[in-house]
Formats: structure tokens, sequence, C-alpha cells
């Protein structure tokens, strides 16, 4: 690992820290949709909503102070591993601060940035807080179209963009965006020239003659109740909606989360890899890191195609964080080797997976009888630490997930490799996590305990206990810009934050998430049917399905769209689907005596054993309904299994339901036009 040299080498600046935390802007509300108006705390008289309130540049003077030296971000140049310490960390911060000053960048307005991970989307991120603007995240998977929207609602004087295919996206929409000044690429040279384009070579060197004095006025002005970074949440149901996160929000959150999960200072490593323009990602890898001075390496652009079991090997993270997809092609990609595997080795493994299950479930429920059961130590280092190594995670002491809901069967699959996945529970909103999972106070399927010093109230609870969740605490955030009826919706008059999603605690209060408000299908006959326990249920009955959505939204009675696995596509999906069955898919079909190798196929012949075996899979799934209403009457397998290009998965891999429903209008119109027949 080559040390990179610094940008200023003068300590000078580190010489000037004075720590203490400057009055919060005067504020009357909890909430706003104004972008340059402070809101008040939800601050308590002791515990951990007590904690004094400080600004981002704060707590990195704080990490500076006493890790100063320490490695903070490790990426790849030229095919060898550099890194930032966290002095030189600062001093890029700060340099590109100057930059943007020099760029015009006004107060409260944003900076977009649009890219794959890497230093400079940190850099960028936190060099334009310290600025005195609005750190802008926008999802490299955007149109142009999306991309604008962002950047005008935001009001971004300066966009960063990762290179040409970014960069295009911008020049296209340009004359719509008024309040650009300046676009900078930083990852090699633009194609045209103009006066307000900038490589990032150029654009560090910008802001040299901004003096250290006019950088220290505008961070001294900072205050901890402002906002300072939007989170622009998917668009499922129309326009994304820009969360706006405080200082406070961003500080007090990653405090917060280190101390329940137990983070060393300077000992944890994380990959870089999943999208900073989320909120989980953006929490962990910049602002949980900084916070406990993390070494955080930067994936290659292509993790999600293949990359980023090299990276982890390389890396060996001690956390790592995968939204349910990954997990859940890394359970398939592991179960096609298995498949492969000699008849001995496959018993070895199915011997071994049965102890680590019980194993990890033993220590779940605390079972302290007989905790370590008979031959884990030798499936522990015959199966075991190897599977770990082959994925890099040998030394991972928290395996987690959110954004998304995960599969018990893929759970159990990590628990008896011991690997358990961890499930948090949050939302943009409340700056990533409320409900948190631990090595040592967990429970399958449940999304852990909420953040000390927040608090969590179920609203309009049934008779089974299942309410809708609202949120207490300093996490949840200002409110939406420019949006003041929907921050009214989502805040009520006693600042309490609701989620719209259905859960309910366990008697240890444990969290389990039950189900979405919007979400809910309520049939012609009024029967409200919550969507994703069937769904799931029929994943788990017939695995060569990928993806089922339930329809029946004021219908007489419910059907599915269903699509298959396929191969071929990368982790994400952000690719369209291809036709060629995957390898699990194909094991299937040879178990039923197809020789069908694509989706089309399938299809084509209305392949009897297949359509037979997910036809008896709904009659599994319907005999456990608790009403005739929550049967599946009808089915239909799609062309393509769904995706983020295709337009049915959201950026975080979310199903937008809606607009599934309109792109597939015709189909569910011929499947109750049929039954109506």
């Amino acid at each position: 690992i080559v040390p990179r040299s610094n940008i200023h080498s003068s300590d000078r600046l580190l010489e000037k820290v004075i720590f203490g935390s400057p009055a919060l802007a005067p504020a009357h509300q909890l909430w706003s949709s104004c972008r340059d108006q402070a809101v008040r705390l939800r601050m308590e008289g002791s515990g951990p909503a007590s904690r004094t309130p400080i600004t981002i540049h704060q707590m990195f003077l704080e990490t500076l102070e006493n890790y100063r030296d320490h490695t903070a971000l490790a990426f790849r140049e030229d095919g060898q591993w550099v890194t930032l310490n966290y002095r030189q960390y600062y001093q890029q911060c700060r340099a590109a601060a100057k930059s943007f000053l020099k760029l015009g960048l006004e107060r409260f307005h944003g900076v977009g940035i649009l890219g794959f991970n890497s230093p400079e989307w940190f850099i960028s991120d936190i060099g334009s807080i310290f600025a005195g603007g609005l750190a802008t995240g926008i999802y490299a998977t955007n149109s142009p179209e999306a991309c604008q929207y962002v950047a005008a609602d935001s009001e971004a004087n300066i966009l960063v963009v990762e290179d040409q295919k970014q960069l295009d996206k911008i020049l296209k929409v340009r004359h719509q965006l008024p309040h650009l000044k300046a676009i900078v690429q930083y990852k090699g040279q633009p194609k045209q020239i103009a006066p307000f384009l900038y490589t990032w070579a150029e654009f560090m060197k910008l802001g040299e003659d901004v003096s250290e004095e006019q950088l220290d006025a505008v961070i001294n002005s900072l205050r901890a109740n402002e906002c300072c970074t939007l989170i622009y949440t998917s668009g499922t149901t129309g326009n994304p909606k820009g969360v706006m996160l405080s200082h406070d929000n961003l500080v007090w959150t990653a405090h917060s989360s280190i101390e329940k999960l137990s983070f060393r200072k300077t000992t944890e490593v994380l990959v870089s890899f999943l999208p900073l323009s989320h909120i989980a990602a953006q929490m962990l890898d910049i602002w949980i890191s900084l916070c406990c001075a993390s070494t955080i390496y930067s994936a290659e652009p292509d993790a999600l195609k293949g990359s980023l079991v090299s990276t982890l090997k390389e890396a060996r993270p001690t956390l790592f964080l995968g939204v349910p997809r990954v997990w859940e092609k890394m359970q398939e990609k592991m179960k096609d080797v298995g498949a492969k595997a000699s008849p001995m080795l496959k018993r070895v493994a199915d011997w071994a997976k049965s102890i680590g299950l019980q194993y990890n479930y033993s220590i779940m429920n605390k079972s302290f009888l007989n905790v370590v059961p008979w031959g884990f130590t030798l499936a522990n280092n015959l199966v075991f630490k190897k599977v770990r190594a082959n994925l890099g995670l040998d030394r991972c002491r928290l395996s987690a997930t959110g954004a998304a809901p995960i599969s018990k069967d893929t759970l159990e699959y990590f628990m008896s490799l011991n690997i358990p996945v961890m499930e948090l529970y949050g939302m943009s909103e409340c700056c990533g996590p409320h409900g948190l999972s631990y090595n040592d106070d967990y429970r399958i399927t449940s999304c852990g305990k909420v953040i000390p010093g927040c608090r969590t109230k179920l609203d309009n609870p049934d008779r089974d206990g299942n309410g809708e969740l609202c949120f207490w605490g300093r996490h949840v955030f200002m409110g939406y810009l420019n949006m003041p009826d929907k921050t009214a919706e989502a805040i009520d008059q006693d600042g309490w934050l609701h989620s719209g999603d259905l859960g309910k605690h366990d008697q240890n209060n444990f969290l389990y998430i039950t189900g979405r408000i919007k979400e809910l299908i309520i049939t012609a006959g009024g029967e409200n049917i919550p969507p994703v326990p069937i769904e799931d249920a029929l994943k788990e009955e017939v695995p060569i399905i990928s993806n089922a959505m339930l329809i029946g939204d004021k219908l007489k009675f419910l059907s599915m769209l269903l699509t298959l696995k396929v191969t071929n596509s990368p982790l994400l999906q952000t690719f369209t689907a291809t036709d060629k069955l995957s390898p699990e898919a194909l094991d299937f079909c040879r178990q039923h005596g197809v020789t069908a190798t694509k989706v089309s196929e399938v299809i084509a012949s209305k392949e009897p054993a297949i359509y037979q075996a997910i036809q008896k899979g709904v009659e599994r799934v319907n005999a456990r309904a608790t009403s005739n209403a929550q049967k599946v009457q009808k089915w239909i397998i799609l062309e393509r299994d769904f995706s983020v290009i295709g337009g049915e998965l959201g950026p975080t891999m979310k199903l937008r339901r809606p607009i599934v429903v309109k792109m597939y209008e015709e189909k569910i119109n011929a499947l109750y036009a049929a039954a109506k027949q």
C-alpha cells in the first residue's frame, strides 16, 4: 500500500482546532421544508438524547485530534492500493470546500454528486458541507430527466460527475438547470471543452487563492440544527422527495449506532460499494466510519457485476452491509457451486450446515446449556472458515442487511454457514437506522431493537398488535425540501415521524415489520391484505421463482405476476434481465424432467411440469391462508425478470408496485377478463 502525498503539507490548520459547540440557530418548530430554516432538536435532559449537538466539521475534528495518521480511505490507482490518512482526508475536504466557494457555491444550495463510490465522492460530499452547501447524492442509474429533477429541486450550483457517461446526462438537461454554475468530472478527461467544465485536478486547484480565514468563517457559521445533506427517495410513486438532514441528524445517529453496535475506534474496516446516494450506505460508509475512524476501501465500479468478492478478499472487512439482493445472489452462486460438488463433499457440506444452523439458533436463543453442538469445531475447520475466507469475510464481526425485506430462507442459509446476517431497519427520514440487530442480541426475521435515545410508537394497532410504526428521536429528519404538505403527512403535530410501515413488538421488545400501509391490497370485498408474506411464501415454496407480485387492489380476487430466475444478471440487476435460466432454475427444471433452458421456452410451451409445480406451490400457500380472500386464484409468468433498468425495481431494489401495474396492465386485465368470462 502506497501512502499518497499530501495536497497540503502544513499542519497549521490542525493547530488551530478549537473544540466547542456553537450556539444552535434559532428555531421554533421540529420540522421545516425550507432549505435555510433551522429546526428544534428532540433533546432530552439525560441519556443518549442529551448528547451535546455538534456539526459535521466538529465531528471530523474530534477524529482528527486522536487519529490523524490512521488510514481513512483506500482506493486503486493503476492497479495499486493507494491510501489517505485522516489528516490528508481532512485537508482534501478543505481544498474541495475552497474550490466550491471559488465556483460560487451559495449557502444552502446543492452540490450534486453523480457516480460510483470513490474518494472523490466522499471528499465532494464533506467539502460541500464545509462550504455551506447541501451535499446531494444522485443515483448513477438515474435517467437524464431524473438527474434534472434532483439538480433543479436542490438548486444545485455545482454537479460532480464520475465520467463521460454521467456528464452526457447532465449536458442533455443543462439548459433546464438555471442555478448550475459548474460541472466537475472526477474520472478521465471530458471530451467537451467549456468554461464551466473542470477535471478533478483542475477543480482541486481552483480554490488555492481562497484564504483559510474565508473558509473558516463559513465553517464557523454552520449550526448543528441546520440542513447539510439531501437524500432523495427513490420515487416509487412519483417524483422523489428531498429528505433534509441536519448536522445533528447525521452526527447523533452515527454516535448512537456506534455505541449500540459496539464498533471499535480505528479497528473497523469496510468496503464501500452500495450507492452513497442511499442513506444506508452513506450513514455507514461516510458518517459512522468518520466517527469511529474506520478504514474504507472503495470497490471497483463493476463490483456488482462480479468483482466485489475479490475486493472483499483483499480488504477483509470487519463489517459488511449488503442489501437482500446481494445476499440472495451470493446464496444462489454458492448453491450453484455446491450442486457441482462430488457426492461426498455434498454430504459433508449438508452435515456441517445442519450443525451450523443448530449452533446459531442456540446462540440466538441464548440456550447456554448446549450452545456448541457436537462436531461444530470440525465443521468450522472443514467448511465454515473456508467459506468465510472465500467470501472475504474471514474477520467480519458483523454481517448485516437492510433497505428491503429479506427472506427467512436466505437468513437461515447463511446461519447454517456460521454467517448470521443481522437485519437493520429504518428509512431515509430517520437517517437510516431505527432498529438494529447485533450478534449477541437478535431474532431471525426481526429488525432488532430501537436505538437507545429513540422511541417507537405503534399507531392504531389491530387486535394482533400490528400498527403503524412511528419514530421519535434526534435521528428524525427535518422535513421534505419544498414540500410542506408531504412534510405534514410524514410528521404529525406532536413531532412523531409516521413511517408508513406496519409492525409489532414481541415480548422481548424485538421489532418485526409486517407490511406497508401503502402496499396493503384492499380487495373489492373490503379485505386488507399485506402482499409481502404471500409473495415470500410462494418464492419459498417454488425456488424457480425470482420475483412475485400480488395483484388485487379493488378487485374481486387475488392474482400474481411471477418471474423466473435467470443467469448473467449482476448482483443488483442494474441491467435488463436475460432470457437464460439460472443454474438453480435449470436444476429445478431437471428435477421435473424439463429440458428448457430459457424463460421464453417455458412460456411458449406452457411447460406442463413447471406450470404444475407452480400451481401446487400456490395451493400450498393458499392452504395456509387465513381467509378465502387471501387465496391466490390466478397467476402468470412474465417474459423477463424485474430489474432497475427495466423500471420494475427502484435503485434500492424495492418493487415499484404502481409502475409494475401500469407496465403490465394488459396482462393483468386479461387475467381478470378471462376469469369473468
